[in-house]
């Protein structure tokens, strides 16, 4: 990062238009670290024109100084594949500022609107602002309100405004939080995002999918078994206890981003490729997930919560012993649901998605089981390996890439076969950084391409799928802890898989 880019050529034809970014929260760590280094890089990268403007807000009192060397020392922290360049900070800082001031204080809009005034003069935004809402759900509302009340819904530009997950708490919830933002800000206006639908892998889905001759054919139920989609995470709460209490991994991970990566694995082709077509067939896909009668919730669901355990040299608290958690809590820290999809592609095909804390390892990965070959040619009992499936895995984290198994026959006399495997690793193959999921999502934000992100119409189908399952826990009294932390999760959940004649596959 030797050279200033704002100095450079343009290098890429997908470029921000001239905006200010409102960042409500911009104290909180997603700002430090994760939507600040993004910003910086796209300035490197020159996505963003050198006149954009970033406005901060918290009640913390700093000035506009203060909130430069704060947000310098998270850059050179977090930022991720790239130096730090000091030359292009002092370009970069020039355009942040900051306002202090209470997310529910009607007199803190006035301040900021005036604020956004002379922003629009002196960096040329054009009326261009992007708001968002970096803050606690419970403001999402009131911040929104807020907003239409001083007339910053509109102005000489577009507005648009981005939310954070979680976005309600259950359908009801998320229904409410609908209407509420609705009063405000048309639904073409809002942002619902899900970092996980701007990372390369899961975008690449689409590419492996609908720009290949050789795979969408084999998609469907005549050759595809079954689907596993995992998300599981080393730590454990690393301190926010008190809030994943509240929200456990059926809220916090599968109702949306395992259920929209889901999504992406499963939809219809579109016509075209573009926000509406695409997000219409999510939408549909959604849609035709079967709804879980309560009677079944105990067969296609499974809930846990991880204890102590010694991981090789150290001991580790179970999640009860975790700061701000209640000692005899309910949460589950794991979560595993079958899904079947009512339509003519998948019926009959179980989808299985499982998310964890304080699992063996940090890995998200997609495996596709094929169906095994009609008849085996091979089956004479003494060869090896003969039944296992071929299988597709996807990676989207932490190493990006495709795998394929397929059998092959083993070197030497007779006719031995063993799986193996070819790969496509993204980096590797690319020989070039790829752009994290924030800035992927900044940008399309600011183009105003909302492909990535939720609508609404997702986001209320994705509810209506797990609904029946956090009614039935609501009123169940688990026996927790039931797994070991650093094991892949409790016994029932390897049962769910064996009635039907599957298992969880370990990464």
């Amino acid at each position: 990062m030797a050279d200033n880019p704002f100095a450079d050529p343009l290098r890429f034809e997908r470029r921000a238009p001239a905006c200010a970014i409102v960042i409500f929260g911009a104290n909180g760590d997603l700002t430090k670290r994760k939507l600040m280094p993004a910003l910086y890089r796209l300035a490197y990268e020159r996505r963003i024109p050198p006149t954009f403007a970033v406005l901060g807000n918290s009640r913390t009192a700093m000035s506009d100084e203060d909130f430069r060397a704060k947000m310098r020392e998270s850059v050179e922290k977090f930022l991720e594949d790239s130096p730090f360049d000091a030359g292009l900070w002092e370009s970069f800082e020039r355009n942040l500022f900051y306002i202090a001031g209470d997310l529910q204080d009607h007199a803190m809009y006035e301040k900021l609107s005036g604020r956004l005034d002379e922003l629009q003069q002196s960096h040329q935004t054009g009326g261009n602002v992007l708001f968002y809402l970096s803050t606690q759900p419970s403001y999402y509302a009131p911040v929104v309100d807020c907003l239409g009340a001083v007339g910053l819904n509109h102005g000489d530009g577009w507005r648009r405004v981005i939310i954070e997950k979680p976005f309600g708490h259950d359908l009801t919830t998320a229904r409410k939080l609908n209407d509420d933002i609705h009063k405000v800000f048309a639904e073409n206006h809002v942002y619902r995002i899900d970092h996980y639908l701007g990372k390369e892998t899961v975008q690449n889905i689409l590419a492996f999918r609908f720009g290949n001759g050789i795979f969408e054919p084999l998609w469907n139920r005549r050759y595809i078994n079954h689907v596993q989609i995992t998300a599981g995470e080393s730590i454990g709460v690393e301190g926010r206890g008190a809030y994943y209490q509240e929200a456990g991994a059926l809220r916090d991970m599968i109702q949306n981003h395992l259920m929209q990566v889901m999504a992406t694995i499963g939809m219809e082709p579109s016509a075209v490729f573009e926000a509406d077509a695409v997000r219409d067939e999510r939408a549909k896909f959604l849609r035709s997930i079967r709804p879980m009668k309560p009677a079944d919730v105990g067969r296609y669901a499974v809930a846990g919560q991880y204890g102590a355990a010694r991981i090789g040299t150290e001991d580790v608290p179970g999640f009860r012993q975790e700061s701000g958690v209640d000692p005899n809590s309910q949460t589950d820290t794991y979560a595993a649901v079958t899904f079947f999809v009512d339509n003519w592609r998948w019926a009959g095909v179980p989808f299985y998605l499982r998310s964890g804390k304080r699992l063996p390892k940090r890995i998200t990965d997609i495996a596709i089981f094929f169906n095994s070959a009609p008849h085996s040619v091979f089956a004479d009992g003494t060869l090896q390996d003969v039944s296992r499936p071929n299988l597709l895995i996807i990676r989207i984290q932490p190493e990006e890439g495709i795998s394929l198994r397929f059998l092959s026959k083993q070197p030497g006399s007779g006719m031995r076969l063993r799986p193996v495997s070819m790969d496509f690793n993204y980096g590797a193959s690319f020989g070039e950084r790829s752009p994290t999921a924030y800035e992927t999502l900044l940008l399309d934000a600011m183009i105003g391409d909302p492909t990535l992100y939720t609508r609404q119409d997702m986001v209320e189908a994705s509810w209506i799928a797990v609904q029946p399952i956090l009614d039935a826990w609501a009123s169940t009294k688990f026996g927790f802890p039931n797994y070991a932390a650093g094991t892949w999760g409790p016994q029932a959940s390897d049962d769910m898989l064996a009635r039907q004649g599957h298992h969880w596959r370990v990464p």
